[in-house]
């Protein structure tokens, strides 16, 4: 009997055994982990920048007419010393005339002084006419001679202006609106020129920054370490496109507008294909370099007031949470400053409403899809 009542002791012992729940070991809140790494990264800087040709000359007449004749069409693509107006000549052809024969006559009357002199040469070498006589005569020649350089300067002068009625472009360039149509008056005081006239083969680019940034900018485009900022930029065109080639930032105004407290700086780009044109608009993007930056998503840090926290996972996949310096941002990344984060830290990126210090995690795959009972 007493060996029955054992051997059922020892059955019900196996069977509530059995029956009793499995217990699961506790591995932390599944979320998505990234290991940090050091890579190449770029903070940025964008300006808002206005398109100008290296050459954008004001066509003005240098001389009072009607306009005749426009041998071009606007927006047309013209070489230096190619035609482009021309205004009525007839005017300046007789102004001409009338130099040409004042020119003549005063050629004439030089002869004529010259002859009297030599004539009178001989009378004075024989002492037959006073010397007075002589010098009256040599005054008068020089009178004549100085008369014939007036009128050549006359003549002169109407050939310049009737050169004027043709107006050439003084640069290779494009064609912008014109102001004035065929049969228009158009004076040298006209307020707006005919036109302007383009070379975009190169174009600059004007923007500004505040005096802070360009500090910043100064110090920073000499610096030896490895946040040097690039001496190329680029430029996003109006469209959101980045314009093939890139720029360099070769002059700027030299004083802060005291008014604005920014400082205008230009950028020079080349233009080969002729995209860009004065008038268009864009944005200047600067890029300071980073060879070994820690990046980490924006959306891996909490702001509390005007800080910004990460959960960092211990060896026990324990969070902790720790303050970060963010340096700039690169693309949807933060660059977090040297003595915040170090490589090979593990940091929770998603998820962190779920948080708080020593809370345990199960670590996955960065973009996992995360499933929740």
């Amino acid at each position: 009997m007493k060996t029955h009542t054992s051997y059922a002791l020892v059955l019900l012992s196996i069977l509530l055994w059995a029956c009793q729940p499995e217990v699961e070991e506790d591995n932390g809140i599944p979320l998505p982990v990234k290991t940090l790494v050091g890579q190449n990264a770029a903070n940025t800087f964008q300006y808002l920048g206005s398109v100008e040709g290296i050459e954008d000359v004001e066509i003005r007449p240098q001389v009072d007419g009607i306009l005749e004749e426009i041998y071009v069409d606007e927006g047309d693509f013209v070489n230096k010393g190619q035609p482009l107006f021309k205004i009525n000549a007839q005017p300046y052809i007789e102004d001409l005339k009338n130099a040409q024969a004042n020119v003549a006559l005063e050629r004439a009357k030089l002869r004529k002084a010259r002859t009297e002199l030599d004539r009178l040469q001989p009378l004075i070498d024989n002492e037959v006419i006073s010397e007075v006589q002589m010098k009256t005569a040599e005054a008068d020649y020089e009178i004549a001679q100085a008369s014939l350089e007036k009128a050549q300067a006359i003549e002169a002068n109407m050939q310049i202006k009737l050169g004027f009625t043709t107006i050439n472009a003084p640069v290779s360039g494009f064609i912008g609106r014109f102001t004035k149509s065929v049969g228009n008056v158009i004076k040298k005081t006209d307020s707006e020129p005919l036109t302007i006239l383009s070379n975009v083969s190169k174009i600059y680019v004007y923007f500004s920054m505040s005096e802070s940034d360009y500090l910043y900018y100064s110090r920073m485009k000499n610096d030896s370490s490895s946040k040097k900022m690039s001496p190329d930029v680029k430029l996003i065109l109006a469209d959101g496109y980045v314009y093939d080639h890139t720029g360099r930032i070769d002059a700027n105004s030299g004083q802060i507008n005291r008014n604005t407290g920014s400082i205008t700086l230009r950028a020079v780009f080349n233009n080969p294909d002729t995209l860009l044109r004065s008038g268009n608009t864009g944005k200047i993007l600067m890029e300071q370099i980073y060879p070994n930056a820690i990046l980490i998503p924006q959306s891996a840090a909490i702001s509390i007031q005007d800080k910004k926290f990460v959960f960092v996972l211990d060896s026990n996949n324990l969070t902790k949470r720790k303050e970060i310096q963010i340096e700039g941002r690169s693309g949807k990344d933060y660059i977090i400053a040297n003595n915040s984060l170090s490589e090979n830290d593990r940091i929770v990126i998603a998820g962190l409403n779920k948080l708080t210090d020593s809370v345990k995690v199960n670590p996955i795959k960065s973009g996992s899809l995360l499933t929740t009972n």
